[in-house]
Formats: C-alpha cells, sequence, structure tokens
C-alpha cells in the first residue's frame, strides 16, 4: 500500500493537547476521500480539505483537550482505490470519519466497508439517492446534495419555463445513470419529454464533439449536461464552438457549481440555471464563513460540497464534544444516532435536521448565473431565483425504501 501513503497527507488541525492529556485522549481523525488530480479536483481535492480544517477550528474542540488529524486521499475516480483507501485507513490508520468521496459508485463501495467496520461515514459529494435508499446504513449520513434533489429544482423550472424536450448527455457512471432516472420523472410529471440521450465514456472523454451533433439533431429545445467538473466545462465550451445555444437549443448543466461558473467566465455561461445547497454571498452567515476559510484556498470559493464538508464535520464534532473522543471512536453507529438527535445549524447552511433514513434537509436554491455587466467582482456570479424549503427539496421519506424506515 505504499502509493496509497504517498497520497494521503496526515496534518493536525489545531492546537494540540498537551502530552499528559494526550497518553489519556484518543486522536479522532476524518478522512477526506476527494479526487485531488482528476476532472472534479476544482470541485473537491483541496478546497474541500480546507474547509474540514476549518470545521475543526470552529468546533473549538482542541480546546478542550480533543486532538484531531485530518488525513487526505485521492481516490482517481476508481473504486477499486477507494475501497483499498477506506480499509487502509480504517485497519491502520486509525481513522474514524469518511468525508467527501464525490463519486457514486466509490460512495456506494466505501459505505458497505464503513457499516462493516462500525465507522462514520459523512457523505458530502456523491449524489446517488441510493445512499438514502435500498443502501442507507446505520453508520452514513447523506449531508449535502442528491441527484433527486438537483433534478428536481432544476428540471422543474426548465418545463415551466417552456423547455418541454430534453436531450441527455450523461456520464457513464452510477451518478449519471441515476440522474437520468430523476430528471426524466420531473420532465414527464410536468408535461415534458426525453427526445433523446447518450451516455460517454467515464472518466477520460474530453471530446464531445459526436454527442453534440446528436443533440443537436434531436432539436430538442434544451440540452441536459449529467455530468459535472471538468466535463461540464468542456460540454458548454464545445457546444458554444458549435454554436447551439445561439441555435435556440439552452443549455442547461444539472450538477453544476460555482466553480464552473468561474471557469467558463460569464460571457460564456450566463443565463445557466443551476442548484446548489450554499452559494458563499446568500447572506451575512455565509459570507462571514467564507471570509473564514478563504485564507487556506485563496484561489477557489467553496461550492456546496465543500461547503458541506464544513458542516458534516463541525455537527460530528459537536457529537464528539458531547460524548468524548474515547466514546466516540467506539462505536460509529452510536455516533450517527447521536447525530441524527441533535438538530444542525451552522453557516453555511442554517438550520437543519437529519432524517432517520440518514438524508440531511436543509434548504435548496436555484440561480441563475449573472450577465457580465451584472457582476461587480470575480466571484459575484449568481443570483438566487428562488429558495425551495428544505422539508420539500429531497426525496420523500417513503418513497426511498430505506431498510431503516421501512423494516
Amino acid at each position: 500500500m505504499q502509493t496509497l501513503k504517498r497520497r494521503h497527507m496526515l496534518a493536525a488541525a489545531g492546537a494540540m493537547a498537551p502530552l499528559g492529556a494526550q497518553a489519556q485522549q484518543p486522536v479522532i481523525r476524518l478522512g477526506v476521500l476527494g479526487d485531488f488530480s482528476g476532472p472534479y479536483r476544482h470541485l473537491s481535492g483541496p478546497t474541500n480539505v480546507a474547509c474540514v480544517r476549518q470545521a475543526v477550528v470552529d468546533s473549538g474542540v482542541t480546546e478542550r483537550g480533543i486532538q484531531v488529524e485530518v488525513v487526505q486521499a485521492d481516490h482517481l475516480q476508481r473504486a477499486d482505490t477507494g475501497a483499498a483507501i477506506t480499509r487502509e485507513w480504517f485497519d491502520r490508520g486509525g481513522v474514524d470519519v469518511i468525508l467527501e468521496v464525490n463519486n457514486s459508485s466509490i460512495a456506494l463501495a466505501v459505505n458497505g466497508i464503513v457499516r462493516e467496520k462500525d465507522k462514520v461515514h459523512l457523505n458530502t459529494g456523491a449524489a446517488s439517492t441510493e445512499l438514502t435508499g435500498a443502501a442507507c446504513s446505520p453508520n452514513t449520513i447523506h449531508w449535502t446534495y442528491d441527484t433527486y434533489m438537483a433534478a428536481r429544482s432544476s428540471g422543474v423550472a426548465t418545463v415551466q419555463a417552456g423547455g418541454d424536450s430534453f436531450f441527455f448527455i450523461t456520464a457513464d457512471m452510477a451518478f449519471g445513470h441515476q440522474m437520468e432516472r430523476d430528471l426524466s420523472r420531473f420532465i414527464e410529471d410536468g408535461g415534458g419529454r426525453v427526445a433523446g440521450r447518450v451516455r460517454y465514456p467515464f472518466p477520460g472523454t474530453s471530446d464531445f464533439s459526436a454527442f453534440l451533433l446528436q443533440a443537436q439533431a434531436s432539436r430538442a429545445k434544451v440540452v441536459a449536461f449529467l455530468n459535472a467538473g471538468a466535463d461540464l466545462i468542456n460540454c458548454v465550451k464545445q457546444a458554444n464552438e458549435f454554436g447551439i445555444n445561439r441555435r435556440g437549443q439552452k443549455l442547461l448543466g444539472i450538477i453544476s457549481f460555482v466553480n464552473d461558473i468561474h471557469s467558463l467566465g460569464l460571457q460564456t455561461a450566463q443565463g445557466f440555471l443551476l442548484t446548489e445547497c450554499f452559494y458563499w454571498d446568500m447572506n451575512d452567515r455565509t459570507r462571514a464563513f467564507t471570509r473564514r476559510v478563504l485564507p487556506r484556498t485563496p484561489e477557489n470559493y467553496p461550492n456546496q460540497c465543500q461547503a458541506g464538508a464544513y458542516s458534516a464535520a463541525l455537527h460530528y464534532l459537536k457529537a464528539v464534544a458531547e460524548v468524548g473522543a474515547a466514546r466516540a471512536k467506539a462505536s460509529g453507529r452510536e455516533m450517527v444516532e447521536l447525530m441524527k438527535r441533535m438538530p444542525t445549524d451552522d453557516d453555511v447552511f442554517g438550520p437543519g435536521r437529519i432524517r432517520p433514513d440518514g438524508r440531511k434537509l436543509h434548504d435548496v436554491h436555484l440561480f441563475e448565473v449573472k450577465r457580465p455587466q451584472e457582476s461587480t467582482g470575480p466571484w459575484d456570479l449568481m443570483k438566487l431565483v428562488r429558495t425551495t424549503p428544505a422539508e420539500q427539496g429531497f426525496r420523500p421519506l417513503s418513497e426511498g425504501g430505506c431498510p431503516l424506515v421501512t423494516g
């Protein structure tokens, strides 16, 4: 496992307790398993680690003598690599919590290992609703967003605006397949239709021209990109080269982030609709969080997944403060049960709660990308269109089929 050891860095987060306290108090270790070198690096990677470290500082647990360390590793977008790292962390690294993941196939693989080892999985990056459905676990909380949430917010608004026919360009992975199912449901329920779809190999695709030509030939009113990160950015850029949007077809990023808009630029991205649970300029609390974390990540503002890692780590550490490090390390399931009983509240999402199926609830926001003349600075990119209340934004508990609820 030498390559895995080279990929991750162990860093103390916050002041260390005195030597006497160290001997008595076990170390809480948070593992950020994300994309540090691939197409989602700017959506995951170093900014995610920075947000987790900020949560350690803001929690105040180190001042109470609880030691916390943050571990990071690159899963390389491979389920076998993610599973191997997870097992090494649990078996030899003393890791208690897996955060981020940002790939549904990997998250589902990690989910089983976490349950087997009685650890904690705070999924803040993967989108599959299976994590609160058939694959729900007493050791897992699905924190930030999911395919149902993104499809409902983005798809319903687009159909209501007249975009009643869609062509999907989909990453061939668990996340993409789930998003197709969820988005199709909302389109058809709203009176729209799916005119066509194509799936491309993920990862490894950079030329989307053949897929875009199929979308153009379909004459669908909306070309929806069911991907994220570098793939989404390449799709939008190449679509603009073909002039697809100028010929009347609307481009829709189902899973888009503020970082994507910054990379694309307002001239290219203006008018896009996208759903995020967090935006740095939403209110005084989101701006305060962003000011605190930016010195750790000055070139990349946090998105909803990175802010979600902060929120999840902070709530977990509040639970650790309640029971102490030794008890926290003894049972991940017990910690998740405690976290579900505690109401959530933080500067990124505001108040919320965790349902019995492990779904974290908070408000969901639909944004529109600003026109260049509306922006006042490099990261002033989006304006709020509407907010879906927390209890309405996610799949109803009764529809998920989670064994923790139904049986």
